[in-house]
């Protein structure tokens, strides 16, 4: 059974809406406008950062001491065109940008994304505007753009090789060299007179510097190993860089736990000798992180810091330019991200699950810490959120995101001066009638699962109502992501916070669950064993979650819901699966459902003589971590929502599980947002997603 929505959802919200007279509108409730891609100029006090105002996405810009938000850019249509890689001169004259693609995806990042049907795709394109306004001009189709410390060009990379272009636009790009592999990732030298890049060339992968078009490329120390990550000195004499192995060797087994080690190297262009400074340890927490920023690798003041999990969390060292033993900056148990290396080069500042509050492990607040002294401090503590933080260039202000569990998003400064309180900029941006009054506060909840770990869980719930209430997991995606006690500072799970407290408006209990495979809680809990295709021991927690609820004597065991997006869809039709005695309904947004596909070839007809020993079994296993593996159990009725722009999990999953469905006889109902991604960037698509979701649990649940 398939099911068109349009009619049926005004009907069902719309009698709702005359029984819960306080009940959330969707369209007002999703009218918060996000700020994302903050960022400072290396001088003076300027600032910029992209807003989407209901899908009408634009550049913003301010400057000390007052701050005030204008508005750069003028696109006025909800027309899914993503704006990224924002970033300022040096000498705060110019701002550049992407428009376009969708640069949060697994693949074809940098191919156009067209929700709104339009006859000729909006094409993915570099851009720069004065800062003091004017019209945007087009540098030249790309991504990835950097902005060299003179302010004068803009490299950026464009079908595997690198491009350079006037930040004016007085003249049009011009591709730097022609190399093997596939170039990217431009790093300007100091003086912005050479630049280090990447050539990822499958197996192996170089660390190249480009001079000028009479000089050939420098290699740096090639080997069979891949190389990434370039980090210039402040004397432009040196670089730093990461090493981990290249691809290859004898099979080993597939499910054994083993850490990817890695290394930081400096090479010195004098003697043109590379140096190991630094080996993360052979155990599991020695490998590469894989956090935001993964290795977050710097060449400070006189010090090399870095980010590493080799205590257990993911936490910021700092070494001498020589090497030794490194320096733990951040000691404690919480996690940094969003990491920032200010202008000067002697302060990082990030955001962190730390505090002095026990709820701080769910929260995130601003932290600074000298480059070569263990003197954190969080900078914003409370019962707010806080992210994204930079410093200005004249040192003298913090710029960061911040939120609360009542208002969304929005951007802030804070003086560097004793007793100042945050600012809160752009504040006009938010619509008058915003009902941030009608948000409930998210309560921490934690639970034991059957093997003994303790889950964190956010518990969303509306004052008053019936004696037995129904009740809805929710499941986030990554799985490396953590939800929050508070608004969230990605925009997708903006959105699913926005969700639940919609849900919890019309009388759902809603349980947030933080399962293991995300992050927040140390290293072990990030990387469980036998988690994901290795056995999927992560839905232990799922399930766990829908028992505590059972248990709740507010909630009817009877009628508790599961949905989530992504991973989170993959676990919402795991639970279904394997479980549909208690979760009597589901709604999974673009989930994997077989983990075999693109991955048995490779397992056990890999195209070489040696296979892993347990190649047979690891399939097996990958197919039993499947949800259609559990087909034969599936009772409950579920809806199935994918774009079939989907460049993260693959549409064909979605189709594919249909199809059993069906050949089930299960109930479902299905919503295809056409030409839109894995992120709906379309404003309307995802409203009309969330309107779906709601309207589906209502009827069934």
């Amino acid at each position: 059974m398939k099911f068109f929505y349009t009619l049926f959802i005004h009907l069902i919200l719309g009698g709702w809406m005359a029984l819960f007279a306080q009940q959330l509108d969707m369209d007002a409730l999703k009218a918060y406008p996000f700020p994302s891609e903050l960022t400072a100029s290396a001088t003076g006090s300027r600032i910029t950062w992209a807003f989407n105002e209901q899908g009408q996405r634009n550049i913003y810009v301010a400057e000390g001491p007052t701050f005030t938000a204008r508005r750069l850019t003028n696109y006025l249509q909800d027309d899914g065109q993503e704006l990224s890689s924002v970033a300022i001169s040096a000498d705060g004259k110019w701002v550049i940008y992407v428009r376009g693609g969708d640069h949060g995806s697994n693949w074809n990042d940098d191919l156009p994304v067209n929700p709104s049907f339009n006859t000729t795709p909006t094409k993915v394109q570099v851009w720069s505007i004065p800062f003091s306004g004017g019209e945007p001009k087009s540098l030249g189709e790309g991504e990835n753009p950097v902005i060299s410390p003179k302010s004068d060009k803009v490299a950026y990379s464009r079908g595997g090789q690198i491009y350079t272009v006037p930040i004016d636009g007085t003249a049009p790009a011009t591709v730097l060299f022609t190399a093997r592999g596939t170039n990217s990732t431009p790093v300007w030298s100091p003086d912005g007179s050479r630049i280090a890049f990447q050539s990822n060339r499958t197996d192996h992968q170089f660390i190249g510097v480009y001079t000028d078009a009479q000089t050939p490329i420098r290699w740096i120390d090639p080997q069979f190993k891949r190389d990434q990550s370039p980090r210039w000195s402040p004397d432009g004499q040196k670089l730093a860089f990461v090493r981990t192995n290249g691809l290859g060797g004898k099979p080993d087994s597939i499910l054994a736990r083993r850490p990817n080690l890695w290394s930081i190297l400096t090479f010195d262009f004098t003697t043109g000798k590379t140096t190991p400074i630094w080996t993360s340890p052979k155990r599991l927490n020695g490998t590469i992180p894989t956090t935001h920023g993964t290795t977050n690798l710097h060449w400070a003041a006189n010090r090399i810091v870095f980010l590493a999990y080799h205590d257990g969390w993911p936490h910021l060292y700092s070494l001498t330019e020589s090497g030794g033993t490194p320096l733990l900056l951040t000691p404690g148990n919480f996690m940094c991200e969003h990491i920032q290396l200010s202008s000067d080069k002697k302060t990082l500042l990030f955001s962190a699950n730390a505090g002095t509050d026990p709820l701080d492990i769910d929260r995130r607040h601003v932290v600074k810490v000298s480059v070569d002294r263990a003197d954190m401090q969080v900078v914003t503590p409370g019962s707010g959120l806080e992210w994204s933080p930079v410093l200005t260039g004249d040192g003298t202000t913090i710029a960061f995101i911040g939120a609360t569990p009542q208002r969304p998003p929005m951007p802030h400064v804070l003086t560097l001066t004793p007793n100042s309180t945050p600012q809160l900029i752009a504040a006009d941006k938010l619509p008058t009638q915003y009902p941030a009054s009608a948000l409930v506060t998210p309560k921490q909840v934690t639970y034991k699962t059957p093997d003994g770990f303790t889950v964190h869980a956010q518990l969303f719930e509306k004052a008053g109502g019936p004696s037995k209430k129904p009740a809805i997991v929710y499941i986030h995606g990554g799985p490396p992501r953590q939800m929050l006690l508070g608004w969230h500072y990605s925009d997708y799970y903006a959105n699913a916070y926005a969700m639940n407290q919609y849900l919890a408006s019309l009388g759902f209990v809603v349980l947030s669950v933080n399962y293991r495979l995300g992050i927040g809680y140390g290293f072990e809990f990030h990387n469980p064993k036998n988690g994901g295709s290795y056995g999927a021991s992560e839905y232990t927690d799922i399930k766990a979650a829908g028992e505590w609820l059972a248990k709740q004597s507010q909630v009817d065991s009877k009628r508790i819901g599961v949905y989530g997006g992504s991973y989170g869809g993959f676990l919402t039709a795991m639970a279904l699966g394997k479980d549909s005695q208690l979760f009597a309904v589901g709604v999974d947004i673009h989930g994997v459902h077989d983990r075999t596909i693109e991955r048995t070839r490779n397992l056990v007809l890999p195209d070489q003589y040696d296979r892993a020993p347990d190649a047979q079994y690891a399939l097996e296993t990958a197919w039993k971590s499947s949800p259609i593996a559990y087909m034969d159990t599936w009772k409950s009725p579920v809806l199935i929502i994918h774009g079939d722009d989907d460049r993260n999990v693959r549409f064909s999953q979605s189709t594919d599980l249909v199809r059993r469905l069906e050949d089930k006889n299960i109930y479902l109902e299905t919503l295809v947002i056409v030409d839109d991604t894995h992120h709906f960037m379309k404003h309307q698509n995802q409203v009309n997603v969330n309107k779906a979701i709601a309207a589906f649990f209502l009827k069934k649940l």
